[in-house]
């Protein structure tokens, strides 16, 4: 029997995903919880196989969770369920040592067969997804700069920038000038442009 530790903030979605599972004979949801903070306190509670994540969760997110597990508890394999199948989040995932990647909008019977293969020791990932990951380029900007770039984005002045991010405004104007310079862009307009096409926002 294959032990699932389901953990996803949405209620109506883990329930309907417990229900699910709890149809398969060789698989058991032996936890669920709704915060990411809470996965490694249920995991080292419960000890199952597989943990099946969510990327977006309240306290940490579904990939530090997933580094937290493969620290504490390496015999129990992560796999991530998201509605972001985006390049960049794939590559982080991989990069946090987790065994498996799925969308969120894949049919039902495909999970279950992910969560075999990963409690196997198979590494399993959307195909659509590792195709799109490895033509995108990697993200050239650092977590400050994608931070920074993100509030231009939603329309802040260098000003309400620098009081936001406790930075000088010489600070940001030095950090937009070097964003648009790493994207080859033509202004801060056109790097928002180029890094919202990239996934890297």
């Amino acid at each position: 029997m294959i032990g699932v530790l389901l953990a996803e903030d949405m209620h109506l979605i883990r329930g309907a995903l417990v229900a699910l599972l709890d149809l398969e004979p060789d698989i058991e949801v032996v936890a669920e919880v709704s915060r990411g903070d809470a996965v490694l306190p249920a995991a080292l509670e419960h000890r199952p196989d597989v943990a099946v994540l969510d990327v977006d969760m309240p306290g940490v997110d579904g990939l530090a969770a997933a580094t937290a597990l493969a620290d504490r508890l390496p015999d129990c394999r992560a796999l991530i369920l998201t509605a972001l199948g985006r390049p960049e989040i794939l590559r982080r995932a991989l990069t946090a040592q987790v065994r498996g990647f799925m969308v969120k909008d894949s049919p039902p019977a495909e999970l279950a067969e992910a969560i075999r293969r990963v409690a196997a020791g198979e590494l399993v990932i959307d195909p659509r997804l590792a195709a799109a990951a490895i033509k995108a380029r990697p993200n050239p900007l650092t977590a400050r700069e994608v931070e920074l770039l993100r509030l231009a984005a939603e329309g802040a002045e260098v000003s309400e920038i620098a009081s936001r991010l406790h930075l000088t405004k010489g600070t940001v104007r030095n950090y937009l000038g070097a964003i648009v310079t790493k994207l080859d862009a033509r202004n801060r307009i056109d790097a928002v442009r180029i890094a919202t096409e990239a996934d890297w926002l």
